[in-house]
């Protein structure tokens, strides 16, 4: 039996219908069935049609008893309902086995989920940007996504940066134990400038001990800098395990930037905190993507420049934490 996907517009109206309607025509060629919502291209203002009908897309998608509900595109439109959505429908609709899936603006929803039920969703692609690109789809993001719908993802692998030297912690003595590791820790974030908007809401998830990642589009490394400094500042960044960094794509440096990059914040938050921040990761606005379980306990370890984030697996239900 194939694989069923719901599609939906959470956040901002779909502008870009040839990326739409490729998307759809990748997803079937794949070999899934494709049931796209009746609201899915709709459009108020900015919006995927107004608030109460981008609820009732969501609570459709929740519905819909999918394999997975993907979302069209980001945006923005999701924060100004997160006190309305129906949150323990969603969780139920995960203990069925339907896989919520997005990136950039959903990471609102991904957070109110969180932070309401517990429930795992998943950071990962949106119908548009990456099934619907004019070129050939990123292999390494399709063969991911294909994973997470036949069950088969387990983790994600990646190559750190030449500074991202973590400590070695081989307290055990093994001498095949990575240099550091940490188990046991919930990995949450998503986009950098909607988990800030979220600090001092009931819709930022209290995690201790976790694994944060975050990443962002179109943000100066200033303006990187800035939100991660509120969320080291709200104690947030102190209270994890690590912070990850993702891919922050399509800025321009400034001649007055005078040497100021991305590579500064980085370096400039490990003195900052005691907890190993990792870059790097294959997730953000980019083609090459991972799918990364939001809210599930994951093993992260760190073995030379190799970082390896491991889960287990979880494609199917009942994986409710």
């Amino acid at each position: 039996m194939s694989k069923h996907i719901y599609i939906y517009s959470p956040s901002g109206a779909v502008r870009d219908k040839h990326a739409f309607k490729r998307g759809i025509a990748r997803l079937k060629k794949l070999g899934y069935a494709v049931e796209v919502d009746e609201a899915a291209l709709k459009s108020h203002m900015r919006f995927a049609g107004d608030d109460d009908m981008r609820l009732a897309a969501i609570q459709r998608a929740a519905d819909s008893g999918a394999d997975a509900a993907l979302i069209t595109r980001g945006g923005y439109g999701l924060t100004r309902i997160l006190d309305r959505i129906r949150y323990p429908a969603l969780a139920r609709a995960v203990e069925r086995g339907t896989r919520f899936v997005g990136m950039s603006d959903f990471t609102a929803l991904q957070m109110g989920l969180l932070a309401r039920t517990g429930a795992v969703s998943w950071a990962g692609p949106a119908l548009g940007e990456d099934f619907g690109t004019e070129d050939t789809p990123d292999d390494i993001m399709e063969d991911c996504f294909a994973d997470l719908m036949t069950g088969h993802g387990e983790g994600a692998g990646w190559r750190l940066a030449k500074d991202d030297a973590v400590p070695p912690r081989k307290a055990s003595g093994r001498e095949d134990a990575p240099d550091w590791s940490v188990g046991n820790a919930v990995l949450w974030g998503g986009n950098l400038a909607v988990l800030s908007s979220l600090v001092g809401t009931p819709y930022l998830p209290a995690i201790k001990g976790g694994v944060l990642f975050v990443e962002d589009v179109n943000e100066h490394p200033y303006r990187i800098e800035r939100m991660l400094t509120q969320l080291l500042h709200a104690g947030v960044l102190a209270r994890q395990k690590a912070l990850v960094l993702g891919q922050f794509s399509k800025y321009k440096p400034v001649p007055h930037d005078r040497g100021f990059k991305l590579a500064t914040v980085a370096a400039w938050l490990r003195t900052q905190l005691k907890v190993p921040v990792l870059t790097q990761l294959p997730y953000g606005h980019v083609a090459t993507k991972v799918m990364l379980p939001v809210g599930a306990k994951v093993q992260l370890a760190v073995e030379g420049r190799d970082a390896l984030l491991f889960w287990g697996h979880l494609g199917g239900p009942h994986h409710h934490h």
